[in-house]
């Protein structure tokens, strides 16, 4: 077994890269190596097996990896391995059907649509169809055809079951197919479902491919779609050898189609599949592995793993209970500061949060400290789209003349105002050198257009007027929060599903917090005579949005969500808002199987850090402008509390007598029961503990049982653990 090519790896990374040839299922956990052992692997089946590179599928999930693992192979063989196809899922579906177009039923020269041109798309089939885009968003509407297409079904194959939305969505479909193919157009998730027509449909084709395909490798196996799944199956002959690498600990994408039965399924579906678990990790310490470990066996139906390390033990993972997010926003500045001092860099830390709205307090307090950052993938807080459609109906509301705030929320949420009314209104500001907010008045006063716009602009102009009358003698944060709320912009991003959407109202709820935080007091005497707190704080998020990040290769901290981390590490990593209803998010609640996915984004996030990992939460928080308290994540109280070690910063915040006395949740007396455990009641069966209401011998606990949820108190219940 022992070559040049293997010398280096540990012995279970051995056995997975010179398994005999056939169906190999390679579990491998966070920091393992599972990106060595699949360049290997590829070297090893060229060097040692004489595969062909012509005869080598490989798919990984981005541009980026699979540039590094073609480079890697190259370097170990010492030659080219131009002829393997190695690439991501749309990247090969792409050059599949650039060689078989016309099987494909594609026009030569078909062009691909982004998401912004797909979604332009979406809008323009709607307007022809007469469709009311307050009803029938449409981004909702691309996000049905985009789930359909990663589900394999076409327009024509789906049945409404009487469900009025769904019959409209169903007809969009089929509009938005029809136009696509008169244009030549072809989006990302028709890329796939394309070529997998493409195989099953084409059986000489199919055979092709299988006969010239026999290896395939596939990684982050455990995140692919049911699509993706289905392409690669159609591939499968039965002389055919695969390779899927992935970790069950780590799907933290089914909001975007992945099935956390995949790994499961392959198992299944393909036969004589060998496994090989590789659980050694050269990242994290000791420490970190033990209590991540602990932290995940509360997930139910694991393949089941314990990473382990002959490193270091390393230090305890530190947990700071903040009084808010403030304070926690400034400890974790200090905690940057801090890592400086020890002689480390900037470079060496990420922090970590479950939602992006968690930026702006961090922002802030790293600004006031002089401590570069970069938002890593992602916008700086004030720079977000929907941040940008709420200050506009601030700035509008502030000032009639903002031409630019008015031209982005006019029709936003969609009003029935198209382009025609407000080229229209536009021409007429022109003509006359008004603001666009005179001109509506002249279109509307003049009747230049039909009844059905000017019906729409005037509702438009009264609402602004409205908006202003009732939030003249509100304080910042009232009116703020009315805006807001009047603009329709939550009911608006309500409608667009899964993560986007969420993310989209949490920030725009962190915008009201802003508000209510920021000091008027800071302002200047000058300004003060010529701005109100409203002017104040427009100019204050303006400049805040002006402030450039940090360069990508400057030395700064990182600041990015969990699922953005994923597949990177950092010496030092803070996950800050550990708290219930943040992390795990209020949507899972509830939910045993959103509870264990969001319990693999811990996990995930924990496994970023390689020496030191501090986990903090703020016992309130400001949402919607109003102070909540919090009660730390279950996330914590899930780790052993060896590995833990609870610290406090030296502060002037004064924090009430009750909080200083109860927050320290490791001294709290430990209950029998936990959230998300699953429990046996005589009379009502199996069911999962979703809350707990602490009160000695009178506790209750909320389960949610097949026949529905029932309080009931634990001392009595004689409920069976299972």
């Amino acid at each position: 077994m022992m070559n040049t090519l293997t010398h280096h790896l540990n012995t279970a990374q051995q056995h997975a890269v010179c398994a005999p040839l056939g169906n190999l299922l390679v579990l491998a956990g966070a920091g393992s190596g599972k990106t060595r052992v699949l360049v290997h692997r590829i070297a090893w089946l060229m060097q040692q097996e004489h595969a062909s590179p012509f005869s080598i599928l490989a798919v990984t999930f981005t541009n980026k990896a699979a540039n590094e693992m073609r480079t890697r192979v190259e370097s170990l063989l010492g030659s080219s391995v131009n002829a393997m196809w190695l690439g991501t899922f749309h990247g090969l579906a792409h050059r599949l059907l650039r060689t078989h177009w016309k099987d494909a039923g594609l026009s030569e020269n078909f062009q691909i649509l982004d998401s912004s041109d797909q979604q332009r798309l979406v809008r323009r089939v709607m307007r022809d169809l007469n469709i009311d885009e307050e009803r029938f968003p449409y981004k909702q509407a691309q996000w049905f055809i985009n789930k359909k297409k990663d589900e394999g079904f076409r327009a024509q194959h789906l049945s409404a079951h009487h469900q009025p939305q769904e019959e409209m969505f169903i007809r969009i479909y089929a509009a938005y197919e029809e136009a696509c193919a008169q244009s030549g157009l072809v989006d990302f998730a028709e890329l796939l479902l394309r070529s997998y027509e493409l195989w099953r449909d084409h059986d000489e084709l199919r055979q092709h491919y299988r006969n010239r395909f026999r290896h395939i490798l596939v990684d982050e196996f455990q995140d692919i779609n049911g699509v993706q799944y289905a392409w690669l199956r159609l591939l499968a002959g039965e002389n055919n050898f695969f390779t899927v690498v992935g970790d069950d600990d780590q799907l933290i994408y089914s909001w975007r189609g992945a099935c956390a039965d995949n790994l499961h399924k392959f198992k299944k579906d393909f036969p004589h599949v060998c496994t090989i678990t590789l659980e050694q990790n050269y990242r994290s310490t000791s420490t970190i592995l033990s209590a991540a470990n602990a932290l995940i066996d509360f997930n139910r139906d694991r393949f089941g793993k314990e990473l382990w390390t002959d490193g270091a033990i390393g230090d305890p993972i530190r947990i700071y209970a903040a009084y808010n997010e403030i304070d926690e926003a400034r400890f974790i500045a200090s905690e940057c500061l801090s890592w400086i001092d020890q002689g480390n860099t900037f470079n060496d830390v990420a922090v970590l949060y479950r939602s992006n709205a968690q930026s702006r307090v961090l922002e802030e307090a790293l600004l006031q400290q002089g401590i570069a950052y970069r938002i890593f993938g992602g916008l700086r807080f004030f720079e977000r789209a929907e941040i940008k459609d709420a200050l506009a109906y601030l700035r509008l509301v502030n000032n009639r003349f903002d031409d630019t705030s008015y031209e982005r929320i006019v029709n936003l949420p969609p009003r029935g105002i198209g382009n025609k009314s407000l080229e229209t209104v536009r021409q007429h500001a022109r003509e006359k050198s008004i603001s666009l907010w005179q001109a509506t008045h002249d279109v509307i006063t003049h009747a230049l257009l039909p009844a059905r716009a000017l019906t729409a602009l005037e509702s438009f102009l009264a609402m602004i007027d409205d908006l202003d009358n009732q939030t003249k003698n509100l304080a910042l944060l009232e009116s703020t929060e009315a805006i807001v709320n009047a603009s329709g912009l939550i009911g608006h991003f309500q409608k667009e599903k899964g993560e986007t959407g969420r993310t989209r109202i949490d920030n725009l709820r962190e915008l009201i917090s802003a508000a209510g935080e920021f000091n008027f007091d800071s302002v200047s005497p000058e300004e003060k005579e010529t701005l109100t707190p409203i002017t104040a704080f427009l100019s204050h998020a303006t400049l805040e949005a002006g402030e450039h990040q940090a360069d990508a290769m400057s030395n700064c901290v990182k600041l990015m969500t969990i699922h953005a981390a994923k597949g990177l590490e950092f010496p030092f990593v803070i996950l800050c808002g550990m708290e219930e209803g943040l992390f795990p998010h209020q949507m899972s609640k509830g939910d045993p199987k959103g509870i264990e996915e969001e319990r693999r984004l811990c996990y995930v996030g924990m496994t970023r850090a390689m020496r030191q990992l501090l986990l903090s939460y703020a016992e309130s928080r400001r949402v919607y402008g109003q102070t909540h308290m919090a009660s730390p994540s279950r996330f914590i109280r899930e780790i052993p509390q060896q590995y833990l070690q609870e610290i406090r910063m030296q502060s002037k915040i004064s924090r009430p007598a009750s909080l200083a006395e109860s927050s320290s949740f490791l001294n709290q007396k430990e209950t029998s029961f936990r959230l998300g455990q699953y429990v046996r009641h005589t009379s009502f069966g199996d069911g999962v503990i979703l809350d707990i209401e602490p009160n000695g011998e009178k506790t209750r606990v909320q389960i949610r049982f097949k026949t529905g949820t029932k309080w009931l108190i634990a001392s009595l219940a004689k409920l069976e653990s299972i």
